[in-house]
């Protein structure tokens, strides 16, 4: 039996959003590029919304992507860490239902990849510092992440309205702040997070 070399190695590209907030999930999105790619892919937090969220629509529509997204509570379970590296997981699992995964290389924004990090990851990675920047498969994941956070917190902000989430999605600005001391978390607060946890010892 002859052996024929794999050549068309599939490149999906990671981000996530949402590390940082007090409230709400955190997201990451995988996303293998369509040809042609979509023009004027960059990182997500320099473009503007009406731009990010044009690309958003294009990448959506042209090519294959994966959303994984860990809630507040799992947040709170696994630590920020452990929660970002399951979304990962979870986003490039949910590419390879789209597409047969034989040949694989994922590359990863920032310095961790989920390997050794997550039970459920299991295909060759590469983390990338300033992936989001430099490899347009990254820029694509980290617009999709941004924009699919971005809408939910919106929605959850129709559910809690104190809190500014259409507006600061869920960061700790003033504005969330006072609302927290004025009306305390909600079930989307993350409690392990200093601000919220001091509060919780009141």
């Amino acid at each position: 039996m002859t052996l024929v070399p794999q050549t068309d190695t599939m490149i999906v590209g990671v981000d996530e959003a949402g590390r940082g907030p007090l409230a709400g999930p955190v997201v990451a999105a995988a996303v293998v590029l369509c040809k042609p790619r979509p023009a004027g892919l960059g990182d997500s937090k320099t473009l503007s919304r009406p731009v990010r969220a044009a690309l958003d629509e294009a990448i959506r529509h042209r090519c294959v992507w994966g959303i994984g997204v860990v809630d507040a509570a799992q947040i709170d379970t696994l630590n920020i860490l452990g929660a970002t590296m399951l979304a990962m997981s979870m986003a490039v699992e949910a590419v390879c239902k789209q597409r047969l995964c034989k040949s694989m290389d994922v590359l990863i924004d920032g310095n961790l990849t989920p390997a050794g990090r997550c039970h459920r990851w299991r295909w060759p990675a590469r983390a990338i510092v300033r992936g989001d920047a430099t490899q347009p498969c990254i820029s694509a994941a980290s617009i999709v992440a941004k924009e699919h956070r971005d809408r939910l917190m919106r929605e959850a902000a129709l559910r809690y309205p104190h809190y500014g989430w259409e507006r600061n999605v869920g960061y700790g600005t003033k504005e969330h702040l006072a609302a927290l001391r004025k009306h305390g978390p909600t079930p989307l607060h993350r409690r392990s997070f200093a601000p919220v946890a001091q509060l919780d010892m009141f």
